[in-house]
């Protein structure tokens, strides 16, 4: 008997197919998060998933002998609680580590890769009321993202940035795709990462590495949708960390996403202080387009340092990535992130850390997964989205307020993908810096000198 004939009868053992998928899927989850999971508590959870699916009469038991059958299906075991959520395990790492460096021997640090995947509330303001509001209410505003992210350790290749929309074609796409508008998107209606998804841009990953006849080792979390197995891949290996050890060994997490965020923010609150001197009614108000835009100049800004410097501060590696630390330019966008916050009408501002690393951001599709979530997870609105975000206004006309409306056109013109248009953007901004200093200084002088004594 082969193995297409065991697993033909392995699935026709199954009687409630959907229920066990969405019952596996809840389990990982709960694996994901860290959550201690006992068998009553398994049953418990399917009774409620068979509710949902209106098995009526056909509901299983849920016996102990159901239960055993499940795990030996999808090889679960008891499950460990690991303490806080979040929290690294240290044994863990400790007992890994000579293990994984092994590993990182065989490879050139072009040829190690590591991907991880972050939420982007692309609208959030620097303040802690209202963002607060804001991301309650970004289920239904849709104002968040995914972005999946991933570098090699002498962060010589950056790859395209994989983004995780609501919809396939919102409204300001005007009717275009994601790849006309020269992003690789994908859509459905949680704006998770998804297995299947995943499986896409691993075998895109593949194809490209085979194409530049190379074989490389990809660093993974262990997250439920990094579902590699039966993959047939030739060129891409796949290793997956320990569990509940990336926060403390992944790359990504060790200041590559945190760079990309100090210069997405850079780029919204440098255009809110554009719209607040044009008096607009809400400054932080941005449509999906221009974030996806100002997301991939953000990608694209961080230095092959930068990234390398990451790199070598997990410790896994005995080799140098790079001998110049690059803390100062990480610093410096934070200097001007604190200006720019200064210079904005808040009441209860952020710091930068916070601005750069709320803990809403860090939760991509690590929560509870219910029936309807797992239902939405496979579909996507394939209709436009409707947006309430404002295309950014050309008012160019020459007072202190008429040179920063021309600069502002001017930067409203630059097209993001593009390099040189960078460099412009920053000069620019530069420029709009110095002029608002000066207005100040100047507003601050005229306010002494006509003190009435």
């Amino acid at each position: 008997m082969d193995s297409t004939e065991l697993t033909s009868k392995r699935q026709r053992a199954v009687k409630h197919p959907k229920l066990d998928n969405v019952l596996a899927n809840w389990v990982l989850q709960c694996q994901a998060c860290r959550v201690a999971l006992s068998g009553d508590l398994i049953k418990e959870k399917a009774r409620q998933f068979a509710r949902q699916l209106e098995l009526g009469e056909r509901t299983p038991e849920f016996s102990n002998g159901w239960l055993a059958k499940f795990n030996i299906r999808h090889g679960f075991k008891a499950q460990k609680s690991y303490g806080e959520s979040g929290s690294a395990d240290l044994d863990a790492i400790d007992r890994n580590m000579p293990t994984i460096k092994e590993k990182l021997q065989s490879y050139s640090l072009q040829d190690i890769y590591n991907m991880d995947e972050t939420r982007l509330f692309y609208r959030m303001a620097p303040d802690r009321t209202i963002a607060r509001r804001q991301i309650e209410g970004s289920k239904k505003d849709k104002t968040r993202l995914t972005f999946v992210f991933a570098a090699n350790a002498d962060g010589s290749h950056k790859m395209e940035p994989l983004i995780i929309g609501h919809a396939q074609r919102p409204c300001v796409f005007n009717r275009k795709s994601g790849e006309q508008l020269g992003f690789y998107y994908r859509s459905n209606e949680k704006a998770w990462m998804t297995g299947l998804i995943f499986r896409e841009w691993l075998q895109k990953m593949d194809q490209q590495m085979q194409d530049a006849n190379r074989k490389v080792l990809l660093l993974l979390d262990n997250a439920p949708s990094h579902v590699v197995r039966d993959l047939p891949l030739t060129n891409v290996q796949v290793f997956l960390f320990p569990a509940n050890t990336t926060s403390k060994i992944q790359p990504m997490d060790a200041g590559i996403i945190a760079a990309f965020k100090r210069r997405y923010r850079r780029f919204q609150l440098q255009d809110a202080i554009d719209r607040d001197e044009e008096q607009k009614a809400d400054i932080y108000k941005v449509d999906q387009l221009i974030a996806m835009k100002w997301a991939k100049a953000a990608w694209n800004d961080i230095s092959s340092k930068t990234i390398a410097n990451c790199f070598k501060h997990t410790g896994l590696f005995e080799r140098e990535t790079q001998k110049n630390e690059v803390g100062s330019e990480e610093q410096d966008i934070e200097n001007e992130l604190k200006d720019v916050i200064n210079q904005l009408p808040i009441g209860h501002p952020m710091s930068v850390h916070e601005l750069i690393n709320p803990e809403e951001e860090q939760q991509v599709a690590h929560e509870e997964i219910s029936y309807e979530d797992l239902r939405k997870l496979s579909s996507s609105q394939e209709e436009e989205e409707e947006e309430d975000g404002e295309v950014m206004d050309e008012n160019p006309p020459m007072s202190t307020k008429e040179k920063l409306n021309v600069l502002h056109s001017c930067i409203s013109f630059l097209d993001l993908s593009n390099p040189n248009h960078v460099i412009a953007h920053k000069v620019l901004r530069n420029i709009q810096f110095e002029i608002r200093t000066i207005e100040k200084k100047q507003t601050t002088l005229d306010r002494y000198f006509c003190k009435e004594y």
